[in-house]
């Protein structure tokens, strides 16, 4: 049996709390079982269950107590963690367009030299990784993703920015993030996507989910701006696409 606890929050909500730290396993041990809960509720072998939001290490269910009772749910989680399998790679994968141009990478330079290495080092390290969705916080779509190369863990900035672009590329101790709204911000900033994580007028509005993998493609400030106008036109759309060997692969047409 896997450790794990269940807690009350408040009177229609339970948490699952699988751990203490921040990462990958405990994030598919969040993700299979809201992958269990969810298949659950969709086959009708449980009812009551309203809605589940994985965070870092645990998962919280929020229930209809005039159909599910706290008991209840808890004696149905517990069925559920039986046998409860993790997989390496529970959602899509996607390849974002990131510009790392000084323009747009307030930070870079900074970012540079408190790691010792040359701004081109720094954006070679950050889009050399495969980033894991741990959760969705803060901002409608924003994503947080891990894990940043150890030799970029630097803490946020002790006095945040009162406002930062829609679409800046941030890194703060191994998180990284696209803020995809203007937002005040304590977060480093790399570079800036054009690709919009947030679109309000479709149904579930973020692009990303957890558990999805990511990968940043560097481009030109060129570039950028040539996508960026094509979001404005709405030409522009961007697929999850098959990965092999932990590589994330996307298309922007």
């Amino acid at each position: 049996m896997r450790e794990y606890k269940i807690l009350p929050a408040g009177d229609t909500a339970l948490i699952v709390e699988f751990g203490e730290g921040i990462d990958r396993r405990l994030s598919r041990l969040v993700l299979a079982l809201d992958r269990r809960l969810n298949e659950a509720k969709i086959k009708g072998s449980i009812d009551g269950v309203v809605e589940t939001v994985p965070t870092f290490r645990s998962l919280m269910v929020y229930y209809d107590p005039l159909v599910l009772t706290a008991d209840a749910l808890k004696a149905r989680v517990d069925k559920l963690m039986k046998g409860l399998h993790l997989t390496e790679q529970a959602g899509r994968v996607w390849r974002l367009p990131v510009c790392y141009h000084e323009h747009l990478a307030p930070d870079l330079a900074e970012v540079a030299t408190r790691t010792n290495l040359l701004p081109a080092q720094v954006v070679e390290r950050h889009s050399a990784v495969t980033y894991h969705v741990y959760m969705l916080g803060f901002l409608p779509g924003q994503a947080y993703m891990g894990d940043v190369p150890a030799e970029l863990n630097l803490p946020r900035h002790q006095t945040p920015r009162l406002k930062i672009p829609a679409g800046s590329l941030a890194i703060a101790m191994t998180m990284t993030c696209i803020f995809p709204l203007e937002s005040p911000c304590g977060w480093h900033l790399i570079g800036r996507s054009p690709i919009p994580l947030w679109d309000g007028r479709h149904d579930g509005g973020a692009l990303l989910a957890p558990g999805d993998q990511v990968n940043f493609a560097p481009v030109s400030l060129r570039e950028y701006e040539r996508l960026l106008a094509k979001v404005a036109d709405g030409t522009l759309k961007i697929v999850p696409g098959e990965g092999s060997n932990g590589a994330a692969v996307g298309a922007a047409a």
